[in-house]
């Protein structure tokens, strides 16, 4: 599994979202890197890490990620996780294998509609930046291009930076388990709980200008979860680290302390 470093301190791992990379990070990596040995992965069929069998799945992502902490012998290590990232947290704490946890808007807790809303938002997303894939490099320099493309994401797209636009959106073309994991994602089971450590801290953070897993869904997030603490970000979309990072810093740095 590909991943970078930085950093010196107590490992801590990141671990993206659909169709991202380590990269996706980047607005708060070095921020981390400056208290804590920061490990950012490219999850199986993303970046730079090549697919396996089932990584078109929710079940085949978390056992490559399982297999992977036990390789590197660092089960027990604090983990980030953002949006189906998150989920993937949330399940190694209920299985007991990962250590403090930060879940920063998690997928796996739509119900009824919401799976509706969730894979066809997604779906039309995919195949207009499909469409688009060899301008988006021209298109992510244009503030009310990032406004029009990023409009479900992110609560401030005109001030993200142009590379950072452009890597996430060529990265949700490239991914080739992309459209089987949304399959997956939104006709599979929804996010079990609890942990399995009930001392285990846990923080799921969640913007409320989320338009992809919506707000709503945090208290059933907490009901599955009842040892976590629920934290707002309250001017962010469905990624914190890009709308607020100063603030999604200092809860990642405060929940693994």
């Amino acid at each position: 599994m590909h991943q970078i470093t930085r950093g010196t301190g107590k490992p801590l791992l990141l671990i993206h979202g659909l169709g991202s990379s380590w990269r996706g990070w980047l607005p708060i990596l070095d921020d981390l890197a400056a208290h804590r040995s920061v490990i950012a992965i490219d999850l199986p069929g993303h970046g730079a890490t090549p697919a396996e069998p089932d990584s078109g799945t929710f079940a085949g992502l978390v056992g490559s990620v399982e297999r992977y902490l036990v390789a590197n012998d660092l089960v027990g290590i604090d983990v980030v996780g953002s949006s189906m990232g998150a989920r993937i947290v949330l399940e190694l704490a209920r299985r007991g294998k990962v250590g403090a946890v930060v879940a920063l808007d998690p997928g796996g807790f739509w119900r009824g509609w919401e799976r509706a809303f969730f894979r066809t938002t997604i779906g039309l997303s995919v195949r207009l930046l499909r469409a688009l894939r060899s301008r988006l490099p021209a298109i992510s320099r244009s503030a009310a291009a990032r406004a029009a493309l990023l409009a479900q994401l992110s609560a401030k797209p005109t001030a993200l930076s142009p590379e950072l636009v452009c890597t996430e959106l060529t990265g949700i073309t490239d991914t080739p388990t992309f459209d089987a994991l949304v399959r997956d994602l939104a006709g599979g089971p929804e996010q079990k709980g609890p942990a399995a450590d009930p001392s285990q801290r846990i923080v799921i953070g969640w913007g409320r200008h989320d338009r992809l897993c919506l707000p709503r869904q945090a208290s059933r997030a907490i009901e599955a979860f009842p040892s976590a603490t629920l934290h707002w970000f309250d001017h962010s979309g469905h990624f914190p680290m890009w709308d607020m990072p100063r603030e999604t810093t200092a809860v990642i740095l405060q929940a693994t302390a």
